[in-house]
């Protein structure tokens, strides 16, 4: 059975499907019921959410990861070996880690940065650049490192690929992490880069235990295939599973690289919540009690960009604050999910329909 499809973010309709079993039998049967703004009562038994925000008007967040140049290259037309072609060249923050940041503090969220840059004029022009858009942000300044750089090519029809040099980004320890910084919390958001290599991963994997004490979710984005599988799926898969996430968000290509063959919804076996974001063709948007599942499809308006950089990231922060405000405001878990994936729609558009600024280094 084919899931429903929510409209645009204006009078948007789903449907969802769940799967359950019957105790007696052993059976497996699909449920599917259409849901309308306002939904009905009878909705299915879901996970518990996590708890509400501590403050209504604004979630607490700590993004822990990279800060990072982007060197980008956009050319005109094909590159051509050998040879010149005619483009542009921009030098703007990057960093998955810390786009996700940057848009959570420019949606409202109260969000803390933990991550690593040289001690370089690249460095601190990141931060203030950053720490404008509202993040308070907790840098450690590696000694002998230069801040981390990202080559992308961006073709004439979009396409990107990437060079990274992440240098300092990958130098945060844990004994660099203040526990401070992680109680008081709502949410940890981390890039699966976060949780890789040493001594990055041990920092990550040191976040966690300090979120998890402090009673905050612990939210993880798959990021990219070829780092998520540089040790073998098997290794990927393991590190997620002792992350042990409230919410996951991966592309369909992150998903099929984890799962392998398997349909996407192999992603609540580790997440009781995860999100499939399809860019312009929407998300998928799934929860789990038990046996019980939940699947709905989140649809989107198309919006032309010349570069998507940037817009996965802004779409997991639209969608934490969308979280938080439909928690604080007391919604249904399909209402809340269905609301906070529009939030994170918005979001991407919005990071795709606004030039990213260059970046001053003087």
């Amino acid at each position: 059975m084919a899931p429903g499809v929510l409209g645009h973010f204006g009078g948007t309709t789903a449907s969802y499907r769940r799967t359950v079993r019957d105790a007696r039998t052993g059976k497996a049967r699909t449920v599917s019921n259409a849901l309308q703004p306002g939904y009905p009562r009878s909705v299915p038994a879901l996970p518990p959410r996590p708890r509400a925000s501590r403050s209504p008007a604004a979630p607490r967040i700590v993004v822990l990861g990279d800060l990072m140049l982007d060197v980008v290259l956009r050319s005109d037309r094909a590159l051509e070996t050998g040879t010149d072609v005619a483009g542009t060249v921009t030098l703007v923050q990057g960093g998955s880690a810390a786009n996700t940041a940057r848009w959570l503090g420019r949606l409202g969220a109260r969000v803390v940065l933990v991550t690593a840059v040289g001690r370089d004029p690249a460095g601190r022009a990141l931060v203030e650049a950053v720490e404008r858009a509202g993040v308070r942000v907790r840098a450690t300044r590696v000694a002998g490192e230069r801040t981390g750089r990202i080559g992308v090519v961006v073709g004439p029809a979009g396409e990107r690929s990437f060079v990274a040099d992440r240098a300092a980004a990958d130098r945060l320890r844990p004994e660099d992490l203040q526990p401070s910084w992680f109680t008081r919390m709502d949410a940890l958001h981390l890039p699966v880069y976060s949780l890789l290599g040493h001594p990055l991963g041990d920092a990550g994997r040191r976040s966690v235990e300090l979120a998890r004490a402090g009673g905050a979710m612990v939210t993880i984005d798959l990021a990219s295939i070829g780092p998520l599988l540089g040790r073998g799926r098997r290794v990927a898969r393991q590190l997620v599973i002792d992350a042990a996430p409230d919410i996951l968000f991966a592309t369909a290509a992150e998903a099929e690289a984890l799962l392998g063959r398997y349909s996407v919804e192999g992603l609540l076996d580790f997440a009781p919540r995860a999100v499939v974001k399809r860019g312009s063709q929407g998300a998928t948007v799934m929860a789990r009690d038990g046996s019980e599942r939940l699947r709905f499809e989140v649809a989107t308006t198309h919006v032309s960009a010349a570069d998507t950089t940037g817009a996965g990231d802004a779409f997991d922060a639209g969608f934490l604050v969308g979280w938080f405000a439909a928690v604080n405001a007391g919604r249904a878990l399909p209402a809340t999910l269905r609301q906070a994936a529009v939030a994170g729609h918005r979001a991407a558009s919005r990071q795709l329909a606004t030039p990213r600024p260059e970046l001053p280094l003087a």
